[in-house]
Protein backbone atom coordinates (compact mmCIF):
# COMPACT_ATOMS: atom_id res chain seq x y z
CA UNK A 1 0.00 0.00 0.00
CA UNK A 2 1.27 3.46 -0.72
CA UNK A 3 2.20 5.26 2.63
CA UNK A 4 2.47 9.14 2.79
CA UNK A 5 5.61 9.84 3.33
CA UNK A 6 5.20 13.88 3.42
CA UNK A 7 4.45 15.99 6.00
CA UNK A 8 0.92 16.48 6.79
CA UNK A 9 -1.06 18.81 4.86
CA UNK A 10 1.02 18.04 1.44
CA UNK A 11 -0.22 16.63 -1.46
CA UNK A 12 1.14 13.34 -2.91
CA UNK A 13 1.32 13.90 -7.00
CA UNK A 14 0.96 11.11 -8.57
CA UNK A 15 1.67 11.00 -12.76
CA UNK A 16 -0.45 9.07 -15.42
CA UNK A 17 1.88 8.07 -18.07
CA UNK A 18 0.47 6.97 -21.71
CA UNK A 19 0.97 3.60 -21.01
CA UNK A 20 -1.66 3.94 -17.82
CA UNK A 21 0.90 3.59 -15.48
CA UNK A 22 0.67 5.54 -11.97
CA UNK A 23 3.68 6.93 -10.49
CA UNK A 24 3.69 8.54 -7.00
CA UNK A 25 6.66 10.62 -6.89
CA UNK A 26 6.78 10.53 -3.09
CA UNK A 27 7.48 6.68 -2.96
CA UNK A 28 8.83 6.52 -6.23
CA UNK A 29 6.64 3.47 -7.61
CA UNK A 30 4.51 2.10 -9.79
CA UNK A 31 1.31 1.92 -8.20
CA UNK A 32 -2.41 0.50 -8.73
CA UNK A 33 -5.95 2.34 -8.97
CA UNK A 34 -6.40 0.01 -5.55
CA UNK A 35 -3.54 1.72 -4.19
CA UNK A 36 -5.31 5.44 -5.01
CA UNK A 37 -8.69 3.79 -3.33
CA UNK A 38 -6.32 2.73 -0.48
CA UNK A 39 -4.97 6.19 0.34
CA UNK A 40 -8.59 7.71 -0.06
CA UNK A 41 -9.07 5.44 2.63
CA UNK A 42 -6.24 7.03 4.37
CA UNK A 43 -6.77 10.10 4.08
CA UNK A 44 -3.86 10.70 1.81
CA UNK A 45 -4.42 13.65 -0.02
CA UNK A 46 -3.39 13.19 -4.16
CA UNK A 47 -3.44 14.84 -7.48
CA UNK A 48 -3.14 12.67 -10.36
CA UNK A 49 -1.69 14.29 -13.35
CA UNK A 50 -1.12 13.41 -17.07
CA UNK A 51 2.45 12.89 -17.24
CA UNK A 52 2.57 14.23 -20.79
CA UNK A 53 0.61 17.58 -20.73
CA UNK A 54 0.67 18.48 -16.65
CA UNK A 55 -3.22 18.17 -16.78
CA UNK A 56 -4.92 17.59 -13.64
CA UNK A 57 -7.23 14.35 -13.93
CA UNK A 58 -7.75 13.48 -10.44
CA UNK A 59 -11.47 13.74 -11.14
CA UNK A 60 -11.82 11.11 -13.81
CA UNK A 61 -9.26 8.86 -11.84
CA UNK A 62 -11.39 9.04 -8.78
CA UNK A 63 -14.65 8.39 -10.98
CA UNK A 64 -12.71 5.36 -12.83
CA UNK A 65 -11.88 4.01 -9.02
CA UNK A 66 -15.97 3.92 -8.39
CA UNK A 67 -16.82 2.73 -11.22
CA UNK A 68 -14.49 -0.21 -10.79
CA UNK A 69 -15.70 -1.06 -7.32
CA UNK A 70 -19.02 -0.73 -8.38
CA UNK A 71 -18.55 -3.41 -11.02
CA UNK A 72 -16.16 -5.11 -8.70
CA UNK A 73 -19.21 -7.97 -8.37
CA UNK A 74 -19.89 -6.87 -4.61
CA UNK A 75 -22.62 -5.36 -3.27
CA UNK A 76 -22.90 -1.71 -5.70
CA UNK A 77 -23.39 1.46 -3.43
CA UNK A 78 -25.03 3.68 -6.11
CA UNK A 79 -28.54 2.80 -6.80
CA UNK A 80 -29.76 2.73 -10.21
CA UNK A 81 -32.53 5.48 -9.31
CA UNK A 82 -30.04 8.30 -7.73
CA UNK A 83 -27.58 7.19 -10.93
CA UNK A 84 -30.62 8.26 -13.33
CA UNK A 85 -31.16 11.25 -11.43
CA UNK A 86 -27.62 12.09 -11.15
CA UNK A 87 -27.38 11.64 -15.04
CA UNK A 88 -30.41 13.77 -15.58
CA UNK A 89 -28.96 16.71 -13.95
CA UNK A 90 -26.13 16.99 -16.33
CA UNK A 91 -26.92 19.74 -18.90
CA UNK A 92 -30.07 20.93 -15.78
CA UNK A 93 -29.70 24.82 -15.20
CA UNK A 94 -28.95 23.83 -11.86
CA UNK A 95 -26.21 21.65 -12.83
CA UNK A 96 -23.91 23.83 -11.10
CA UNK A 97 -25.72 23.68 -8.02
CA UNK A 98 -25.03 19.44 -7.31
CA UNK A 99 -21.31 19.34 -6.56
CA UNK A 100 -21.92 21.96 -3.47
CA UNK A 101 -24.64 19.68 -2.67
CA UNK A 102 -23.88 16.65 -2.87
CA UNK A 103 -20.13 17.17 -0.86
CA UNK A 104 -22.29 18.98 1.60
CA UNK A 105 -24.75 15.65 1.78
CA UNK A 106 -21.40 13.43 2.22
CA UNK A 107 -19.79 15.71 4.61
CA UNK A 108 -23.30 15.65 6.90
CA UNK A 109 -23.66 11.94 6.24
CA UNK A 110 -19.44 11.12 7.41
CA UNK A 111 -20.28 13.97 10.49
CA UNK A 112 -22.83 12.23 12.21
CA UNK A 113 -21.04 8.09 11.40
CA UNK A 114 -20.83 7.65 15.16
CA UNK A 115 -24.41 8.78 15.60
CA UNK A 116 -25.19 6.57 12.97
CA UNK A 117 -23.84 3.62 14.14
CA UNK A 118 -25.08 3.78 17.71
CA UNK A 119 -28.55 4.43 16.51
CA UNK A 120 -28.38 1.28 14.64
CA UNK A 121 -26.83 -0.33 17.52
CA UNK A 122 -29.66 1.16 20.04
CA UNK A 123 -32.39 0.75 16.98
CA UNK A 124 -33.51 3.46 14.72
CA UNK A 125 -36.68 4.62 17.04
CA UNK A 126 -36.00 7.31 19.32
CA UNK A 127 -32.61 8.10 18.59
CA UNK A 128 -30.81 11.35 16.98
CA UNK A 129 -30.59 9.30 13.69
CA UNK A 130 -34.35 9.74 13.72
CA UNK A 131 -33.52 13.28 13.80
CA UNK A 132 -31.07 13.42 11.44
CA UNK A 133 -33.16 11.28 8.82
CA UNK A 134 -35.56 13.40 9.15
CA UNK A 135 -33.33 16.81 7.79
CA UNK A 136 -31.73 14.99 5.55
CA UNK A 137 -35.13 13.53 3.77
CA UNK A 138 -36.39 17.26 4.25
CA UNK A 139 -33.22 18.58 2.61
CA UNK A 140 -34.16 15.80 0.07
CA UNK A 141 -37.51 16.68 -0.87
CA UNK A 142 -36.09 20.46 -1.04
CA UNK A 143 -33.43 19.85 -3.32
CA UNK A 144 -35.85 17.81 -5.65
CA UNK A 145 -38.86 20.16 -5.44
CA UNK A 146 -36.15 23.07 -6.77
CA UNK A 147 -33.87 20.54 -9.30
CA UNK A 148 -37.22 18.93 -10.93
CA UNK A 149 -40.13 20.49 -10.35
CA UNK A 150 -43.59 18.40 -9.71
CA UNK A 151 -41.40 15.11 -9.10
CA UNK A 152 -41.73 14.98 -5.41
CA UNK A 153 -45.81 15.21 -5.51
CA UNK A 154 -47.40 11.86 -5.68
CA UNK A 155 -50.11 13.05 -3.58
CA UNK A 156 -51.80 10.30 -1.09
CA UNK A 157 -49.23 7.59 -2.20
CA UNK A 158 -46.81 9.28 -0.02
CA UNK A 159 -48.12 8.32 3.29
CA UNK A 160 -48.23 4.80 2.39
CA UNK A 161 -45.40 4.11 0.58
CA UNK A 162 -43.75 5.69 3.70
CA UNK A 163 -43.95 3.01 5.67
CA UNK A 164 -42.07 0.42 3.16
CA UNK A 165 -40.05 3.52 2.56
CA UNK A 166 -38.35 3.41 5.86
CA UNK A 167 -37.81 -0.29 5.85
CA UNK A 168 -35.99 -0.05 2.24
CA UNK A 169 -33.77 2.41 4.09
CA UNK A 170 -33.23 0.92 6.88
CA UNK A 171 -31.85 -2.25 5.02
CA UNK A 172 -29.67 0.33 2.56
CA UNK A 173 -28.44 1.68 6.25
CA UNK A 174 -27.81 -1.83 7.60
CA UNK A 175 -25.93 -2.68 4.60
CA UNK A 176 -24.19 0.80 4.61
CA UNK A 177 -23.39 0.10 8.28
CA UNK A 178 -21.75 -3.33 7.65
CA UNK A 179 -19.50 -1.89 4.74
CA UNK A 180 -18.46 0.91 7.20
CA UNK A 181 -17.37 -1.98 10.08
CA UNK A 182 -15.28 -3.65 7.14
CA UNK A 183 -13.70 -0.89 5.84
CA UNK A 184 -12.35 -0.11 9.66
CA UNK A 185 -11.12 -3.62 9.94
Amino acid sequence: MAKKNAGDGDTVIVKKYANRRLYNTSTSSYITLDDLAGMVREDVQFQVLDAKTGDDITHSILTQIIMDEEASGGEQMLPVNFLRQLISMYGNSMQSMMPSYLEAAMTNFRDNQGKIREAFEKGISNTPFAKIHETNMAMMRAATDVLMPGASKNGGKAKDSSSSEIEALRQQMSEMQKKLDELSK
